[in-house]
């Protein structure tokens, strides 16, 4: 695990060593992933699967040895599983659009957690308001831990589909979706998982999870930004409909009738990010070769390291205390707004997130406006997070 990898982190902000504990939102990215993503353009630039010339084969060749490579990375019994969106978001738009119009009907229930993000709320309700169907809300009680007795009352045989976050982006929490997916699939309701959180933290084995959707971003995993996957079990791909139209995803065209093309084709219409795929599958050979078990390890010693030092700071109290966390810790100071926090906290070059994080019902049950989140990759060390500590004391001098 070489820091030296990520270019980035090489710089000063405000004439203090770049701090950068904003990995929640987006990851950095190792020189082999920028490297990659240059030399894709500079070599082999061509539009996949529709030219004989050479360029066009060898950026199909390239193309389809990362879906490849992202099969065996999540385990999916086939590559015509893995699905390429722009992302989690897109991705989570795709099914609640496709599997919504073919299964969902009028007085049926979606179910969902409290802790969602809005890309997993506001694509269920907006498909819920077009069929007349119920959104239905499981709770997280006050260490942000996910309500199971909730959670099983409010699964019922109305339940067409769960959809729920593998780890929250805003508590930290690891979700017990394998202990999810068995109480769904006991009484045959398919389960759809937001990975976005997980997958460059945790080992994710689709096939032993049982899930029948799963999905994540690139950019949250040391790929570009504006590439991502769904992960569909071959069952259910084949009985949705496209959900866009255009080149690619057809077999056949006339003025008359279409008939669409085969998976994984039929939900990747247009021109697909062909650089950035390549960028993914160079990010997750990245991953693979420090092994995701000690990007694990690192990330939970930070976790642990930080929960303490902030746990020791007067006015400081931390937001998400469950059990199983992964490295994320989101905070409030008293009498301090997040907003003035992080501006503070910026100018001491570090690089926190503020506000609601796009879990407004999140903060809205903890009656709160929003958080100071410092969110930890495996490149970060002790001394960044001593200087946070700095920062935060710096910033109740300042402010309090």
């Amino acid at each position: 695990m070489n820091r030296n990898d990520f270019p980035i982190l090489d710089q000063q902000i405000n004439g203090q060593p770049l701090v950068y504990f904003d990995n929640a939102a987006t990851t950095q990215k190792p020189e082999v992933v920028i490297q990659a993503l240059a030399d894709y353009y500079r070599s082999i630039n061509s539009n996949i699967h529709r030219g004989v010339h050479y360029l066009s084969q060898k950026a199909t060749q390239e193309f389809e040895i990362a879906r490849q490579t992202i099969q065996h990375f999540i385990n999916a019994p086939s590559h015509q599983e893995v699905i390429f969106t722009r992302g989690t978001t897109e991705s989570i738009n795709l099914i609640a659009s496709s599997f919504g119009h073919t299964f969902l009907h009028e007085n049926d229930e979606v179910l969902i957690s409290e802790m969602e993000h809005h890309a997993n709320i506001v694509p269920w309700q907006m498909i819920c308001d077009e069929k007349k169907a119920k959104l239905v809300v499981a709770a997280f009680d006050e260490t942000g831990t996910l309500d199971m007795n909730d959670f099983q009352q409010k699964l019922s045989p109305k339940t067409k589909i769960v959809a729920i976050s593998h780890v929250s982006n805003t508590l930290g929490t690891i979700n017990p979706i394998k202990q999810i997916i068995e109480l769904a699939h006991a009484q045959g309701t398919p389960v759809m998982i937001d990975g976005a959180q997980a997958v460059s933290h945790l080992k994710v084995d689709v096939q032993d999870l049982d899930c029948d959707f799963y999905c994540f971003s690139g950019h949250k995993m040391y790929a570009p930004m504006g590439i991502g996957v769904m992960y569909g079990k071959a069952q259910w791909l084949n009985a949705m409909p496209p959900y866009q139209g255009g080149g690619e995803m057809i077999k056949n065209v006339t003025f008359e009738k279409t008939t669409y093309n085969e998976l994984p084709f039929k939900f990747e219409a247009g021109t697909p990010a062909v650089g950035d795929v390549i960028g993914l599958k160079t990010a997750i050979n990245y991953i693979n070769s420090i092994g995701i078990e000690n990007i694990a390890q690192c990330e939970n010693e930070l976790l642990q390291y930080a929960t303490q030092q902030l746990q020791n700071i007067d006015g400081v109290t931390i937001i998400g205390t469950a059990e199983h966390k992964t490295s994320i810790i989101s905070f409030i100071m008293k009498d301090i707004h997040h907003y003035d926090a992080g501006f503070i906290i910026d100018k001491m070059g570090v690089a926190v997130r503020t506000g609601h994080h796009c879990t407004q019902p999140i903060m809205d049950k903890l009656k709160i406006t929003g958080t100071i989140r410092a969110s930890f990759a495996f490149y970060n060390t002790r001394e960044e997070i001593d200087q946070l500590v700095r920062a935060i004391f710096k910033t109740k001098e300042m402010l309090s």
